[in-house]
């Protein structure tokens, strides 16, 4: 997962402002919603030893969905009609997800049908909201039975760019590199289910592929990989966590770019280098921080950005430019209505009723009906979620705001039993 003009907080901010990543999610606050994969810094309160992430589902009712019946639901109507294309492709006896709990393709499939039959544009909203109860049943999701989980948000940036290397454009954004293998290891032992590497091969045998360090140093360099050069390199970096943008180019035409590949090498947080150098404190780091201290010590800034070996390559995407990036279920997300997951756990595609509290005013709710179709790096764990909140400066200001508790409860086709014992959903 932008039409960013102008933005008042820094100069580097009229390039990038920031989100999700995802995947690949920006003022004031932006720490919060970059904690984890920022700074590397546990938030205070969580145990330092936890039992593994197990989902847990109990059957509920939409009366114990708080807000259900006031949510505009057209946009999650026309969100769920993007993700039923793919779906519907698959063969019935197919998994929907990777729990069986969510049911087969086949018991999807009438839901589906229904809702492509429907016009998300001109319904009403209580014919919308008529739809998902005659179809669905909401699961209250938990992690080894514990509702609360941290909600995050994301949005999608935009560059200045050019399709060729002159003046400030010096920075490539690459394709992926045709030397670059990627692996799933639960392919050869189903103990390494849900695990990737990623190399190139080497005397007949796969080795690391080249580092950040190694990249930037032009290990890329003549083999035609560069899709489009950027005016900035901080921005360029930000972008790989976000895993997908806009790039304007100098006719004022977009270029959308979206996550092709990893280097496979494993992510840091450059917040933590910035605190072990002295150059912020935990009190002061945070997104907006470490770009003003990339973009004012560049005799520093590559060394540091290097300390992350991480590095993401990119593709062009097709389509219409102004519609949203593409998450990872293959369909543009919809701004507001899309729900980054973890593809451990959930399904894409899957309505998931989200109650948490409003990025700007913790005081005020954020109850929608929302669907799950991206995923990213850094949302872990059955009850996480990063929403998308679209292009656009208001979009990065809640992006960045957005670090609540809530809930969530997951749609499922009426006659999906996903859980063999029954238990009752607990009251608000």
């Amino acid at each position: 997962m932008s039409a960013l003009k102008k933005n008042p907080l820094s100069p580097l901010m009229k390039r990038i402002v920031w989100i999700g990543p995802l995947g690949l999610g920006a003022i004031a606050a932006l720490i919060w919603m970059f904690w984890p994969q920022i700074t590397g810094i546990v938030p205070v309160g969580e145990p330092d030893e936890q039992p593994a992430d197990a989902l847990t589902l109990t059957r509920a009712g939409f009366d114990d969905l708080a807000g259900w019946r006031v949510d505009d639901m057209q946009g999650a109507l026309r969100a769920f009609q993007r993700s039923c294309t793919p779906i519907l492709k698959r063969d019935d006896d197919r998994d929907f997800g990777p729990d069986p709990r969510m049911g087969t393709t086949g018991q999807w499939r009438g839901v589906c049908e229904t809702a492509l039959m429907l016009d998300a544009d001109q319904i009403t909203d209580d014919a919308a909201r008529a739809f998902f109860e005659a179809g669905f049943t909401p699961w209250l999701a938990g992690n080894n039975g514990k509702a609360e989980g941290l909600f995050t948000g994301y949005y999608e940036p935009e560059l200045q760019g050019s399709l060729t290397r002159h003046g400030n454009y010096q920075t490539p954004l690459y394709a992926r590199p045709d030397d670059l293998i990627e692996v799933n290891l639960g392919d050869f032992s189903s103990d390494l289910a849900g695990k990737r590497i990623a190399g190139l091969v080497s005397g007949g045998r796969l080795q690391p592929y080249h580092d950040r360090t190694a990249i930037e140093g032009g290990a890329l360099a003549g083999q035609d990989l560069e899709l489009v050069w950027v005016d900035d390199a901080v921005a360029a970096f930000f972008l790989q966590i976000q895993g997908s943008g806009r790039v304007v180019l100098e006719d004022g035409s977009v270029l959308k770019v979206g996550y092709a590949a990893t280097n496979g090498h494993p992510y840091f947080a450059i917040g933590r280098d910035l605190i072990e150098r002295g150059a912020l404190t935990r009190e002061t780091v945070s997104l907006q921080t470490i770009q003003a201290w990339l973009s004012a010590n560049p005799d520093q800034a590559a060394d540091v950005m290097n300390k992350n070996a991480s590095y993401v390559f990119f593709t062009s995407l097709p389509g219409d430019p102004d519609a949203g990036p593409l998450g990872s279920q293959g369909v543009p997300l919809e701004t507001g209505r899309s729900l980054a997951v973890d593809r451990r756990f959930h399904a894409m595609g899957a309505p998931v009723w989200l109650e948490t509290s409003d990025a700007m005013n913790a005081d005020r709710q954020f109850h929608r009906l929302m669907i799950a179709q991206d995923t990213g790096g850094a949302i872990r764990g059955p009850v996480r979620g990063d929403i998308f909140f679209g292009p656009g400066d208001e979009a990065a200001l809640y992006a960045g705001h957005m670090n609540r508790q809530g809930r969530k409860f997951i749609l499922l086709p009426r006659g999906v039993d996903a859980v063999p014992a029954i238990t009752e959903a607990p009251t608000q």
